[in-house]
């Protein structure tokens, strides 16, 4: 897969500094996370892609059906898509640090690499997902570290998904935290504390 496979931002880090890949929510683009990006970790490397499916013209990250389902024949060849993408991009910084941040269909997307390719990433956050089928087991997760955040009133992505991705992920051994918030499918000021705190960890 080709460094170019996606439209996306791209920035080394500095000396020994992570580089974070970050994948933005439907209708988002490479720019959604750049910035909060740089105000955590200002040294930093960033990989951002742009999701080459349009919906309506909004940028995604793979095709659904309707609102929560998903064609999973399509997320499966973009899920391989973007693992041969990043690794790619990994290829140009060796033993660096990997991060990952997704927002919503974006998390998506990340959470499928994850449970195809655990070993791409050190640390990750997973922002209001929606992972409406059962994952496969993976040994590979075990001893990754994960920051999982949601709304209690999230109408996108509602509590109980939630509760099953981070039931999953404890069963897989990963080091799986939470962050859950009053509101809904938004990233008020405390979510934001809450993943530059794990990604500083």
């Amino acid at each position: 897969m080709s460094l170019q496979s996606y439209h996306h931002l791209y920035r080394a880090p500095e000396g020994d500094a992570p580089v974070v890949f970050t994948f933005h929510g439907t209708g988002g683009d490479e720019q959604q996370f750049a910035g909060l990006v740089s105000q955590i970790l200002p040294k930093a490397g960033i990989v951002s892609p742009r999701g080459d499916v349009s919906e309506f013209g909004a940028n995604r990250f793979f095709r659904r059906k309707t609102e929560g389902v998903y064609d999973m024949d399509d997320l499966a060849l973009r899920t391989e898509a973007m693992i041969g993408f990043i690794r790619a991009q990994k290829e140009r910084h060796p033993g660096a640090p990997t991060y990952a941040l997704g927002y919503s269909n974006g998390a998506n997307i990340l959470a499928s690499v994850l449970f195809k390719a655990p070993e791409l990433f050190d640390r990750v956050v997973l922002m209001h997902p929606l992972i409406p089928w059962k994952p496969a087991a993976q040994p590979g997760l075990a001893g990754k570290d994960i920051l999982v955040t949601a709304g209690e009133r999230d109408p996108i992505c509602p509590m109980p998904g939630t509760r099953a991705l981070v039931g999953y992920f404890e069963t897989q051994g990963v080091r799986v935290e939470t962050f859950v918030h009053p509101g809904g499918h938004d990233v008020p000021a405390a979510e934001v504390e809450a993943v530059a705190s794990f990604l500083q960890a």
